[in-house]
């Protein structure tokens, strides 16, 4: 397969006059930064397979590349400008949820964008397509499980200062009253985060005995460090919204047996289209490449999603797409996706850290 071209200046001209061009919005700095590499691989690994059976809609694809690692209206107005000066025909957006609010505010359905990774649930604006897990899917019935299984009565929420963890939050109050749990402390901290002490002492001094995570990034990773290295870090449950294997790589890994990640993929599910994109992103990137994870994969998936939506309208335009969502199916790395209401129906897993891997335990 041929290498795909991603494209840092838009005002380059396209190798091929008939290429798609695709806006991939993806943090290649800053808290989420560590996430860039694979996405960017999984980005070109789904075009490179398209292209080689004709691209979208008998084009090949090519990449506009936009760093989601900064200011979320500084990254919306970049990807508006691509979008009135024609440069991109839809965006691909694998990043967090405060950049996707002020993009679908900026480009307002001149576009198709497919947002990929878990977020907090009701987005309806025209256009927008959305892979990633929602609270009822991700958390209801974890947290019931844990609870029921763990007899994790007493939690405790902490994440970071922005629309997704405070909506997912929110569901999560909800969810543990109904299991018949209670929410004993809850804290938000700015992205950035550099001294986790605070956090760690309040999980202890609120007597919790399991912590929601909803930090992101290096956050999730600074914290779990230190939380491991304290007397809590053996006896407190911890449920992870982000925690994904480069995060599980940044912490060092863990053995307590009280790490747990609720997440639509992960690198060891065993079920052949899993093992299947795991030997194709092998063979094509090596045993060294980015490690593959949840966020990645679904960038994967979001550019086969685009692709059959187009293939079935005969178009890129977002009314057509709207028009003839309903049903789409695929099957990537994950496994087989439906869209409903433009979003995914797809099962959630639910792992819990072995060391530098996770064990994965069971689907909901």
């Amino acid at each position: 397969m041929e290498e795909v071209r991603v494209i840092t200046d838009p005002s380059e001209k396209a190798e091929k006059a008939e290429a798609t061009r695709l806006g991939l919005v993806v943090p290649m700095s800053g808290t989420l930064g560590m996430m860039g590499p694979a996405v960017l691989n999984c980005a070109r690994l789904a075009a490179a397979e398209l292209n080689a059976t004709g691209g979208i809609l008998h084009k090949p694809i090519e990449f506009v590349l936009v760093d989601a690692g900064r200011d979320p209206r500084t990254v919306a107005a970049d990807v508006l400008d691509l979008v009135r000066d024609r440069a991109i025909e839809a965006v691909i957006g694998t990043h967090a949820s405060d950049a996707r609010v002020e993009i679908v505010r900026a480009i307002a359905g001149a576009v198709p964008y497919v947002f990929t990774p878990p977020y907090e649930g009701g987005e309806t604006a025209p256009g927008v397509y959305l892979l990633g897990e929602t609270p009822d899917r991700q958390l209801r019935p974890v947290l019931h499980w844990l609870v029921d299984s763990r007899r994790a009565r007493r939690w405790a929420l902490i994440g970071n200062d922005y629309v997704w963890p405070r909506h997912l939050n929110r569901a999560a109050r909800h969810y543990l009253k109904k299991a018949h749990a209670d929410v004993v402390a809850e804290r938000y901290v700015p992205l950035g985060l550099t001294d986790p002490q605070p956090l760690v002492d309040l999980v202890a001094a609120s007597r919790a005995d399991a912590v929601l995570l909803t930090l992101v990034g290096s956050d999730l990773v600074t914290f779990n460090r230190a939380f491991a290295a304290s007397r809590a870090g053996e006896r407190v449950l911890r449920l992870c919204g982000a925690l994904e294997e480069n995060g599980l790589l940044g912490a060092g890994g863990d053995t307590s047996g009280e790490l747990y990640a609720s997440m639509g993929y992960f690198g060891t599910v065993a079920t052949d289209s899993a093992l299947g994109f795991l030997e194709r992103y092998t063979h094509r990137y090596g045993w060294q490449a980015p490690v593959l994870n949840g966020h990645a994969e679904a960038c994967y998936d979001g550019i086969r999603l685009l692709s059959a939506l187009a293939e079935r309208a005969g178009s890129l335009a977002p009314a057509r797409l709207d028009a003839t969502s309903e049903g789409t199916t695929i099957v990537g790395g994950r496994g087989r996706l439906t869209i409903k209401s433009r979003h995914a129906d797809q099962s959630v897993f639910l792992a819990r850290a072995d060391g530098l891997d996770f064990d994965v335990l069971r689907s909901f």
